[in-house]
């Protein structure tokens, strides 16, 4: 398992969060790791989840976790430098269980500081 991007100087955003409660839902529970806690969207068909790191990056793979039954049916990824417009990447498609799952492999996709990654969910 390649090691992991997400570091303390990396800026996440997301579309929505359930009822507006960031205490209980909010972003910052993607990376707790406790199996207990996630960001939760509120309802609607496409939903998204953006960061920007800090550093220079090179993406390997995607590994998610889902909520069983809270799966995105069909996602897609982007990048882009900050103020360029995002540049497919690709589609992928995660299976609707509460998992670990490798979504993609990416060859080697390197960026240059600051880099913007989105990552857009349809349920």
């Amino acid at each position: 398992m390649a090691e992991s991007l997400i570091c303390n100087n990396t800026q996440s955003r997301v579309s929505s969060v359930l009822n507006r409660d960031v205490k209980q839902f909010g972003k910052k529970f993607m990376f707790d790791s406790n199996e207990e806690t996630c960001w939760n969207s509120d309802q609607g068909e496409s939903q998204w989840v953006a960061f920007e790191f800090p550093q220079p990056v090179k993406v390997s793979e995607l590994i998610l976790q889902f909520q069983g039954g809270f799966s995105g049916k069909s996602c897609k990824l982007k990048g882009s430098a900050k103020e360029e417009d995002l540049e497919h990447i690709l589609d992928f498609y995660p299976e609707d269980n509460n998992c670990l799952q490798i979504s993609f492999h990416v060859v080697q996709y390197y960026s240059s500081a600051p880099y913007f990654f989105f990552f857009c969910l349809h349920l």
